[in-house]
């Protein structure tokens, strides 16, 4: 992804430079052509309580005149707490218009995670037992709270990868639907297994070469994958001119993924009860 002139592109070469060194192992360089990083936030060092992970994406307009895209990633961050922590990015964005504010973001996501660790009736998110009691209340029902996040953005995944597995950049398998035909309007899906953003791309090209795809109205994507070492995860969509198109199938592959968590979470319990 080329900045649109070199005073930016050597902003933002300043700027990654310096959280790398700052952060140390919780920055994660996810994809440095693309600009994407991702760093994991705790509310302190020696045994957090509360992590964050802040996915962002520069566009190469940032920091002069576009803001980052980012993504909030925590199991215990959705509703009201997402929504009042996103409101706080955007004011500091605002007050600092043109200026680089990563920096910013990470220590105000941090000051955030310090008030929950230091409140009186916060002990800490249990992710097992919100696991366990999502999957108990809801037997039948496994559709995926919506959470906001800036447009443009909706990132997540299904393929579990880690930063020491070597990546096979090689075109993965294409899957093509049958076409469907509604209201003078012919519709086909193509599935691929990515692991990496590069494979996305390959696959787009590999797909585009087709005439007739590449001349339709509307070619709409999403994708999904899982950086298990991060705890975190990559997606992205694109509408193609179809207000939310994208959106909507990158919500069906996080439902479908809550459906798979809820059948494995059952497995794993009657197994208990089975050795009980």
């Amino acid at each position: 992804m080329a900045a649109s002139d070199p005073e930016t592109a050597q902003s933002q070469m300043d700027e990654i430079d310096a959280l790398s060194s700052i952060y140390g192992d919780d920055w994660c360089v996810v994809d440095e052509d693309e600009r994407i990083f991702c760093i994991k936030i705790s509310d302190c060092l020696e045994q957090p309580k509360w992590t964050l992970c802040l996915q962002v994406i520069l566009p190469s307009e940032y920091p002069a005149a576009a803001p980052p895209i980012y993504q909030l990633n925590a199991p215990w961050l959705r509703g009201q707490d997402y929504m009042e922590l996103a409101n706080s990015l955007e004011e500091i964005y605002v007050k600092n218009l043109g200026e680089s504010i990563l920096y910013l973001w990470v220590e105000k996501i941090r000051e955030v995670l310090i008030e929950k660790s230091q409140s009186s009736d916060t002990a800490g998110p249990n992710v097992e037992k919100i696991t366990e009691e999502i999957d108990e209340d809801n037997e039948d029902d496994y559709s995926l709270e919506y959470q906001p996040v800036q447009e443009d953005t909706v990132k997540t995944l299904n393929f579990v990868i880690s930063e020491s597995q070597e990546v096979d950049e090689e075109l993965p398998p294409i899957n093509h639907g049958n076409p469907i035909s509604d209201r003078r309007s012919t519709f086909q899906a193509h599935l691929a297994p990515v692991v990496s953003p590069k494979q996305v791309k390959m696959v787009l090209a590999k797909l585009h070469e087709n005439k007739k795809i590449a001349s339709a109205t509307h070619n709409i994507y999403a994708y999904r994958i899982y950086c298990e070492d991060k705890q975190t995860y990559l997606q992205d969509c694109e509408d193609d001119g179809e207000t939310a198109a994208g959106g909507r199938l990158l919500h069906l592959m996080q439902e479908e993924s809550s459906k798979q968590l809820g059948k494995n979470k059952r497995v794993r319990k009657d197994k208990k009860r089975t050795e009980h």
